[in-house]
């Protein structure tokens, strides 16, 4: 045998691979992908969630932030208030615990205030005039999202502040109105005209010199119910009891003057949702020994988001589950025991209890004030909400509404959502063409994630005031993160469905078939010697490249 000659079982010279294209060999090929992460699929206000912790984490604070306001422009607000569905999709939560996407929202949005950064308007002045009616998350967001698409904006509210429910529904110790006022005021800076202590009665008036108009309307009017109660009862309801102790620190003065409103000692509360665990809560910071919740079904078909429920039983206030109200009067309240039936729906079971109670608050709901819509053309209601399209448009042209005033569930979060949808349709109609979003990328689910590349890392928990401080005064319950615990938190995201570049399948591939394109840029496979083994994807973290057939 010669030097020249070859063993039977060897084929394949040396140096001779890259002339035999290994790649050939292959019947099916690795392709990157970029799927829906959970956390952005939950979020009603449409964040790129995965996106700006990907930039938190770098540290790029400041690029963070200004990614979040391409959606939202309230980062520090909804980081207090948000109730955070985009954690509970969050795939880590199966891991150990889910990231603190709210924490790092709200050090983000806070280092914002602090830092005095501030969003620009570059597009070009359309010569157009867009009217919102109500300076709530709905039109403040929408305002801020039509300003920057380049519309004129006046924003009129019924109200002596802006802010809608931000401001007189929730309780300055779950959102700050430095905050508040911080980020409202940056809205403002941008060139949104505000017209406050106008209530517009009469629309179509109102729209004279304005091209389009977006409604966004609170539910300021608290729901009332038949309760049997004597002339000395004192019954309110939760939504004036709320906004009362607002006008106060607000009054014409211009002093802080938060002098309560008189609800006495012993207070009942009846309701189930958030509204009644911010009037029990309240009403033990305005002095009440006692505050009782009354709610007919139980806890578990009770509205309010468990986060309200174990924070006002942390302070001290009561809940009575299966219970309803049957008579009121100076000095107590009598009580009907219910139970639920095959259905779960409440039925009385003639068994009574007394209650002490100087106050009775009602917090059965709200409905927004739809008269204004009195006289519009096309515009249809049903059981007190406004009817709109995949548009966010009225039956009448050019009007368009989101908020309280159309169907979805009533928080700022999906306010915020409805008024840059809004924001982006009323562009699109104003131009005289239409908005589409385009389709959705399929879902990152856990079982795409190769988490043994993850160690252990439970989430870290915002600091409270101490509870005896939290029965004397309103200071902000639930403090924010500092700068380490905000960048570890924003390291502990997956990156579900996305590529971010860690190097494991240039690693692991046996044939170098993966090439690095350079930062940011990612990577391309060389089909010529990719043999389709399938190694790149299972030890790919986030889930990210996907096999599929061989062309052929």
């Amino acid at each position: 045998m010669t030097m020249d000659d070859k063993p039977f079982a060897i084929t394949l010279g040396a140096g001779s691979s890259q002339a035999n294209k290994t790649g050939a060999w292959r019947t099916e090929r690795a392709v990157y992908v970029d799927r829906m992460p959970p956390c952005n699929a939950a979020c009603p206000a449409g964040e790129n969630i995965q996106r700006w912790l990907g930039l938190a984490e770098e540290p790029s604070y400041e690029a963070a932030w200004r990614q979040i306001m391409e959606d939202n422009p309230f980062p520090a607000i909804m980081g207090r208030v948000c109730y955070r569905p985009c954690e509970t999709a969050c795939n880590r939560g199966k891991l150990d615990e889910a990231v603190g996407v709210n924490s790092v929202e709200r050090f983000l949005g806070d280092e914002a205030i602090k830092q005095g950064w501030t969003m620009p308007v570059t597009a070009e002045p359309s010569g157009r005039r867009v009217l919102v009616i109500g300076a709530g998350p709905a039109g403040l967001s929408a305002a801020y999202h039509l300003t920057r698409l380049g519309h004129e904006v006046t924003v009129i509210d019924s109200a002596s502040a802006p802010g809608g429910m931000m401001r007189f529904g929730i309780p300055r110790y779950r959102l700050s109105r430095h905050v508040l006022d911080a980020e409202i005021g940056r809205i403002l800076s941008m060139g949104v005209q505000l017209e406050l202590n106008t209530t517009v009665t009469d629309l179509a008036k109102a729209m004279r010199g304005f091209d389009a108009a977006f409604l966004a309307v609170g539910a300021h009017i608290g729901k009332r119910a038949y309760i049997p109660a004597g002339d000395s009862a004192r019954i309110l309801d939760a939504v004036s009891v709320l906004h009362g102790l607002e006008d106060r620190a607000l009054d014409d003065s211009g002093t802080d003057d938060t002098t309560p409103p008189l609800l006495g000692r012993r207070v009942v509360v009846y309701g189930g949702g958030n509204t009644a665990m911010d009037a029990a809560r309240t009403a033990r910071r305005l002095g009440a020994s006692d505050a009782v919740v009354v709610y007919r079904r139980t806890r578990d078909r009770m509205p309010a988001h468990d986060s309200e429920v174990a924070e006002a039983a942390e302070e001290g206030v009561r809940m009575k589950w299966l219970s309803t109200i049957a008579h009121a009067d100076g000095q107590s309240i009598t009580i009907e025991r219910m139970r639920l039936d095959e259905t779960g729906f409440p039925r009385p079971t003639g068994e009574f209890e007394e209650l002490a109670a100087d106050s009775v608050v009602l917090a059965l709901g709200q409905e927004a004030d739809l008269s204004l819509l009195a006289g519009l053309p096309g515009i249809e209601e049903e059981q007190g909400v406004v009817k709109v399209g995949q548009n966010m448009m009225t039956g009448c042209p050019g009007v368009f509404a989101g908020g309280d005033m159309v169907p979805a569930e009533r928080t700022v979060t999906v306010a915020v959502g409805h008024g840059k949808k809004a924001a982006r349709h009323i562009d699109a109609w104003l131009r005289g063409g239409s908005y589409s979003p385009g389709a959705r990328h399929p879902l990152a689910d856990f079982d795409l994630l190769n988490t043994w590349y993850y160690s252990d890392a439970p989430a870290t928990v915002r600091p409270k005031l101490d509870l005896a401080r939290r029965m004397t005064t309103f200071d902000e319950v639930e403090r924010g993160l500092d700068e380490a615990t905000a960048l570890f938190e924003a390291r502990r995201c997956l990156s579900c469905g996305n590529c971010f570049e860690c190097d494991n399948c240039y690693g692991v591939c046996p044939d170098n078939a993966v090439m690095k394109l350079g930062p940011g840029l990612r990577y391309e496979i060389d089909l010529d010697f990719c043999k389709g083994c399938g190694l790149c994807v299972s030890e790919c973290p986030s889930g990210a490249i996907e096999m599929v057939p061989e062309i052929t």
